[in-house]
């Protein structure tokens, strides 16, 4: 009996990399982590596949639990099924290697730089932004890193000050390390980024750049950063 044999209980992790091996399927959950639900349309426009395609790989991706779906009158939509399943996909993002640039346009260009400077990663800040919040709160000990990421009693006044709310009872982690697939360092994630990353588009701190990822920091949020936590300018600046 083989060792494989021997533990028959045993996660399939094969089973979940073979999903992510196909390239139009990881297309997929890149494009869902933006947070919003998509159509099968709408992915398979964004991925250059035919429709029927694009709802075949679905049918998989939901039937493995990493895509949840819901129905409004004929309309399918499509989301990632939570949290941890776009914690996956932005770690594996951030673990996968380069494949060599071809020439793009000048809009595709500015699109990649957009998305590098400030987005959201499902529901929290990524980029050179998310990155920088998360330095500056570690600096003014609102994050404390010491046994993995947690939030200080400081940051929990500071967060109170700011008027941001945390559920009561949290069905995630309060604090939690997302690795930056652009940045390769950390950013913070959890209810906490959550309710951050709600906070600055509810008060005008960020403007979503049409309908993608990419954010903008706005002078509110520019005067609002460096008011709350010191945030110099160059510092929203991606790394390269």
């Amino acid at each position: 009996m083989s060792n494989l044999d021997a533990h028959p209980q045993a996660p399939d992790l094969a089973a979940l990399a073979a999903l992510l091996a196909d390239r139009t399927r990881a297309a997929f959950c890149l494009a869902l982590l933006d947070g919003r639900a998509w159509t099968a349309t709408e992915l398979a426009h964004h991925a250059a596949v035919a429709a029927s395609t694009a709802t075949g790989h679905l049918n998989l991706l939901v039937d493995a639990g990493l895509l949840a779906q819901e129905r409004q009158g004929r309309h399918r939509y499509v989301r990632l099924a939570g949290p941890e399943t776009a914690h996956l996909v932005e770690t594996l993002a951030s673990l996968a290697p380069r494949r060599a640039a071809a020439p793009r346009s000048l809009p595709a260009v500015t699109r990649s730089r957009a998305l590098a400077r400030a987005r959201t990663c499902y529901d929290h800040l990524a980029g050179a932004l998310g990155v920088a919040v998360t330095d500056a709160m570690t600096g003014r000990g609102l994050l404390d890193w010491d046994q993995g990421p947690a939030l200080t009693g400081a940051g929990a006044h500071w967060l109170a000050h700011l008027g941001i709310t945390l559920p009561p009872v949290a069905r995630r982690p309060l604090v939690r390390s997302c690795l930056d697939w652009t940045e390769r360092r950390p950013h913070l994630a959890g209810a906490v980024g959550a309710a951050l990353c709600r906070h600055a588009l509810d008060h005008g701190w960020i403007t979503r750049i049409g309908t993608g990822r990419a954010v903008a920091l706005t002078p509110t949020g520019r005067s609002a950063l460096h008011d709350s936590l010191g945030l110099p300018d160059e510092t929203h600046t991606p790394t390269a």
